[in-house]
């Protein structure tokens, strides 16, 4: 009869099998396999200077609490990740510290255990570099002086003073332009409640009146009777301001024309005319311009991260990334029947992490009133 034993015979004097976590039995433990590579034997290698085995040991211990540390900190970062959820400006706050002190902990940590690794465990090395003399013969030097003398007698530069004189005279400003560019980067903290938080909207015109809208690219002015076709959208400046990028960079408008019944509680009805609907066009994420429309949803949509707002009901965020709706600017027709800005942006306009603190700090420079 076949056996149906499957068990296979160890041999005789064969060393049974190690259960993992316990020590290696093989003799050796070095990586190339061989001996002659083993840390006792670095001794023996001529320049090497083997570190002290105490200090060796210590070493070990306080780099492997610096990996153990990163392990822990890389874990509290995960964990911040799912805790710590963003939504308003504290819990942001709160969610950046979080992530940002436990991602520096982790790579602090790792690079401290990697010096002290290599300062405290592995051996030091004496090498000696040398040099052989650098100086050209005479010959050499004797040509390279004749070239010299004989480019700069070519060039002009001591026969002629004037042109060695205007030269240092237009390489001297050149210094100074990296300096100039650094206005470039942006306006000072110290104006950002003014220049972030208000727009031109708000401002009057030289004759006193309220500003017009006027249609992006031709500057011609909006008269109601005129944008009488629902769904009509149209993409509007402030008038006087038409070419200035610093303010079409926060007062750039979307114009919606919608049947009254269309119009839903979300929307302030007295910022409107018969109809007619005015929504910023910086879009509330990170400032794209949100310019695409869907009639039949009365839908805004961002193309830069599909952020999606409904028209109908005060631009409200029905999709995507965008923390805030996008802010309503009131609207009226003037004597002549042109649309004109009543006021400003009830609330600051542009992505939320650009203006939200600097209105607060707005709020608290005022003593607590907006």
């Amino acid at each position: 009869m076949t056996d149906t034993n499957h068990d296979i015979e160890q041999p005789d004097g064969r060393v049974p099998r190690r259960v993992i976590g316990t020590p290696s039995p093989a003799t050796g433990t070095s990586l190339l396999g061989t001996d002659e590579h083993h840390a006792e034997g670095v001794a023996d290698v001529p320049g090497v200077i083997p570190q002290n085995e105490q200090t060796a040991r210590k070493g070990e211990r306080v780099a492997a609490l610096c990996f153990t540390v990163t392990f822990l900190a890389a874990v509290a970062f995960v964990v911040s990740y799912v805790a710590f959820q963003v939504g308003d400006v504290e819990t942001t706050q709160v969610s950046t510290l979080a992530l940002g002190g436990s991602l520096t902990l982790a790579l602090l940590a790792l690079a401290a255990g990697i010096v002290v690794w290599v300062r405290m465990v592995m051996p030091k090395y004496n090498l000696v570099q040398e040099r052989h003399p650098m100086a050209s013969g005479p010959e050499a030097r004797e040509y390279v002086a004749e070239t010299f003398l004989q480019g700069a007698a070519e060039s002009g530069i001591t026969k002629r003073p004037l042109l060695r004189r205007t030269l240092l005279l237009a390489a001297a400003p050149l210094g100074v332009l990296p300096l100039v560019l650094l206005r470039d980067l942006g306006p000072r903290y110290s104006d950002f409640p003014s220049k972030l938080r208000h727009t031109v909207w708000g401002e009057k015109t030289k004759d006193g009146k309220n500003r017009r809208l006027v249609v992006e690219g031709t500057g011609a002015p909006i008269r109601a009777a005129d944008f009488n076709s629902p769904g009509g959208i149209l993409s509007v400046v402030p008038e006087g301001y038409e070419h200035d990028l610093n303010a079409l960079a926060k007062a750039t408008l979307i114009l919606i024309k919608f049947r009254p019944e269309e119009i839903k509680s979300g929307t302030n009805k007295n910022w409107t005319h018969d109809g007619i609907v005015a929504y910023s066009k910086i879009c509330t994420h990170v400032g794209c311009p949100a310019a695409l429309y869907e009639q039949t949803t009365h839908h805004i949509l961002c193309p830069c991260h599909q952020s999606t707002f409904d028209a109908a009901d005060g631009a409200k965020v029905i999709f995507g990334p965008a923390a805030r709706p996008l802010p309503q600017l009131p609207i009226a027709v003037d004597n002549e029947g042109y649309l004109v800005a009543t006021a400003d942006f009830a609330v600051p306009p542009g992505p939320s992490f650009w203006e939200r603190g600097d209105a607060e700090a707005e709020v608290r420079e005022n003593g607590g009133h907006a």
